[in-house]
């Protein structure tokens, strides 16, 4: 009897199980988005990998002023000449440094800058930090070369503002002779001036984007954080920037990328070529591609081949950051 039960039993769960789903069919892959996408590929091989690959080539040949003549002669192949040359002298170690320094400090204080002004705008009433942004936003804008003039004449000796109104405070507070104090003959006076310049133009967009991203931050989250007794400090470590960080990420390559290629207020602040103690990588490019008697195109884009490497790897390693913390989609 039991047995009889226990197979009728057994007989109606097998007839009120749903069917197995029968398998998902298999997907053609189209070949319609390939296609759609190719010419945006080679329209982007086209604008950048073919100069690269022509910068890359330059460097690898005695490319001067002669060879481009119709009647001149073809680029001797030197192979590596230029780069052993580059490795082997001091002031290319000297420039590099230099870069190095140069732009830590811009970024870092882009940065900094740009992410406190965004947390004031944050905080404002709406139609202020509009306004504010705004404002900021013009100085973003303004040409480099017009930024750089105004600089300039803000730092001349005798008659720029800088000096007049340092000239004009008491000698124990910063000293004397400011009047007469020329800042574009030494690095350090020279750079930072320089620096000025780039945060002063850089940080706008910073915070504009910082404020972006603070509006998408839910209140409540702050709302828990005061719960837990965090202040200020403590909930942008644990709530603004864990939420932000790849926008900082991003920012952070932005800043590095564009204050690498910094040259038209350098060109403009150093007056020139003269001084070589203030070089940049990008100064000393140009300064050996172009300004330079006769001008050594190979010497130049090896120059810029070792600056693109340098962005390169940069970038990748950001990405790689943001592509194992799953910030990338």
């Amino acid at each position: 009897m039991a047995q009889t039960l226990r197979a009728a039993e057994d007989g109606r769960r097998t007839r009120t199980d749903p069917p197995a789903p029968p398998p998902p069919p298999r997907r053609r892959r189209s070949v319609a988005p390939y296609l759609l996408i190719g010419p945006s590929l080679v329209i982007l091989a086209v604008v950048l990998l073919w100069p690269i690959a022509q910068m890359v080539g330059n460097s690898l040949h005695s490319y001067t002023s002669r060879h481009l003549l119709p009647t001149g002669p073809d680029p001797e192949w030197n192979s590596f000449a230029h780069y052993a040359r580059l490795l082997g002298d001091p002031e290319f170690w000297t420039i590099l440094r230099n870069t190095v320094l140069v732009t830590g400090l811009m970024v870092a204080i882009t940065l900094i800058l740009g992410t406190l002004v965004g947390l004031l705008l944050h905080r404002l009433p709406r139609w202020y930090a509009n306004v504010v942004a705004v404002g900021m936003m013009l100085a973003w804008a303004t040409p480099a070369m017009s930024a750089s003039l105004v600089f300039r004449w803000l730092f001349l000796p005798e008659r720029g503002l800088v000096n007049v109104v340092l000239d004009r405070l008491p000698d124990a507070l910063v000293g004397s002779g400011w009047l007469n104090y020329n800042w574009f003959l030494e690095p350090v006076s020279l750079f930072s001036v320089l620096i000025l310049v780039i945060v002063w133009q850089s940080f706008p967009f910073v915070a504009v984007s910082v404020l972006a991203g603070l509006k998408s931050i839910p209140n409540e989250l702050y709302e828990a954080a005061r719960v837990d007794g965090a202040g200020a400090w403590r909930s942008f470590w644990s709530v603004t920037f864990p939420m932000l960080r790849p926008l900082f990420a991003l920012l952070l390559v932005l800043q590095v990328i564009w204050n690498l290629r910094v040259f038209t207020q350098l060109y403009i602040l150093a007056n020139s070529f003269q001084n070589k103690s203030v070089y940049l990588l990008s100064y000393y490019i140009y300064q050996q591609g172009f300004s330079a008697s006769p001008p050594n195109y190979g010497m130049g884009s090896a120059i810029a081949v070792v600056m693109t490497v340098m962005i390169l790897a940069v970038s990748a390693y950001y990405l790689r950051i943001m592509i194992r913390q799953g910030e990338t989609r």
